[in-house]
């Protein structure tokens, strides 16, 4: 993967109204927690910048290295606040990090491939478990885990301690959480007596309709016999 470099710089700028001044700038306020010395330091980074470096990223934890003036901090981009209405960034924040020392972060999981009990079964594949916590090196860090569930039969269940992610991780998400499973077609069945349920509803609703017909008939005929009388 090629390696994500943006361009920072210490931010004194605080308050909502100066933040806002800011980003009218073309701007984005953020945070870097100091690994080394410790504390958080206030930055800023150029939003045009910031996006072009994010394009095309779907990962939620990038390692990606700051320019902090000419000096290279390595850091993981922790959170981004984005515009409700815009969806544009409006703030993030980073941790610092060794790269000889490694990090737990949460990468999300996707599904790939048909699964057996699917294919042949006629099963209903779900996915339990969206994501998991790994300790690795941070420049080892995917962006996501496909995992391939072509294997797994009726009623048979994916569980993380199943997962071969290789060697370059430590799974820490407990083994015995189920990842995905093929469920037994059981509301088929179902699905049938709901059918049929409305198929007698809909039988009886012209049986209805003429019965209302008859009686607006009826009532209208009563109703031409009482003005002859009358006459």
């Amino acid at each position: 993967m090629d390696q994500i470099r943006i361009k920072a710089e210490a931010r004194v700028e605080q308050g909502t109204g100066a933040v806002r001044r800011l980003r009218r700038t073309g701007m984005i306020p953020g945070s870097v927690m100091k690994m080394k010395k410790g504390g958080t330091e206030l930055i800023k980074l150029p939003e045009h910048d910031f996006m072009m470096a994010m394009r095309g990223r779907s990962g939620k934890q990038l390692l990606v290295t700051l320019d902090m003036g000419g000096k290279e901090v390595p850091a993981l981009l922790r959170e981004m606040q984005n515009d409700v209405l815009k969806g544009t960034p409006i703030h993030v924040d980073f941790s610092e990090v060794s790269l000889s020392e490694k990090v737990r972060v949460t990468i999300p999981l996707y599904l790939v491939g048909e699964a057996t009990g699917v294919k042949i079964g006629g099963g209903v594949l779900e996915q339990v478990l969206r994501s998991v916590d790994i300790d690795c090196l941070p420049t080892d860090i995917p962006e996501k885990f496909d995992v391939d569930v072509t294997s797994l039969g009726l009623d048979q269940t994916l569980f993380v301690r199943d997962l071969k992610l290789g060697e370059k991780y430590t799974v820490v998400t407990r083994g015995e959480l189920a990842v995905a499973v093929v469920k037994a077609p059981d509301d088929i069945p179902a699905t049938g007596a709901a059918s049929a349920s409305a198929a007698a509803e809909e039988a009886k609703s012209p049986e209805v309709i003429k019965k209302g017909k008859e009686e607006e008939a009826g009532d209208a005929k009563a109703a031409d016999a009482k003005k002859e009388e009358k006459k």
